[in-house]
């Protein structure tokens, strides 16, 4: 599942973490990218410190290792933007790939709330849109998940030949041993939630929704600049089949 950061996707986790049949892995690809880019993130070090550096002894336990008894799915929590240039593209094609994606002017807010001056680069669209280009698969936006998290999930499972599991919907709050070490600086709302919360809550969302003041300029030129790969990304959405009541 590939996403920018700030997109739900940690609640997506979580979702697909409340299957039996599921084991998850939370961005495996961080310290790789922390150390390449020399950038500071919150947890640096920790990461560092957990965390494989080399990313073709990361791709290839993630393409290679068992999985553990019981289990006959590996979900995959991928940030796009650590998928820098040097990771050999072809080593991913075994995998089935997915996509989340959040509007950019909530994305953008929500992200700037927890680092102050993010760029493009922080975001990953560029490299989603080449992923989605290169190896295509279903395509959420994280707008219909909130609206409707079983007609969204349904339609996921569905695209990716699932059976679709009703424990996706909720899970117990708290924290994971499979969260990354990151998680006291980036979690606490997923933590506090125990399922997808309708637009306007934003507990389960990675941030708050974003405010109707207008942004500063910087953060709206920014917004600009995503809007077009976000619309790429978006026209090839999953369309959510909402059952009309009445």
């Amino acid at each position: 599942m590939w996403s920018g950061p700030r997109t739900l996707s940690t609640a997506l986790m979580r979702s697909f973490g409340s299957r039996a049949d599921t084991v998850v892995v939370d961005e495996p690809l961080y310290a790789f990218y922390l150390q390449r880019t020399g950038l500071e993130h919150p947890g640096r070090t920790e990461i560092l410190a957990t965390q494989a550096t080399d990313w073709r002894s990361v791709v290839a336990g993630l393409t290679t290792a068992p999985l553990p008894t019981g289990t006959r799915v590996h979900y995959q929590k991928h940030m796009t933007h650590h998928l820098l240039d040097e990771v050999d593209r072809s080593c991913l094609a075994g995998l089935r790939h997915a996509h989340l994606i959040r509007e950019p002017r909530s994305l953008v807010a929500s992200y700037a709330r927890v680092r102050a001056e993010p760029t493009l680069a922080d975001l990953g669209l560029v490299q989603q849109v080449e992923l989605y280009e290169r190896f295509g698969g279903p395509v959420l936006d994280a707008a219909d998940l909130r609206r409707d998290p079983e007609g969204a999930l349904r339609a996921l499972c569905a695209a990716l030949d699932l059976g679709w599991d009703p424990a996706m919907l909720s899970w117990a709050a708290g924290p994971r041993p499979t969260d990354g070490v990151w998680a006291r600086y980036w979690y606490a709302s997923v933590e506090a939630s125990t399922g997808f919360r309708p637009p306007g809550h934003d507990a389960a969302a990675g941030g708050a929704e974003a405010a109707t003041e207008p942004l500063p300029p910087p953060l709206a030129r920014l917004v600009e600049v995503c809007q077009p790969l976000f619309e790429r990304l978006r026209t090839a959405r999953l369309t959510i089949h909402t059952p009309v009541e009445g």
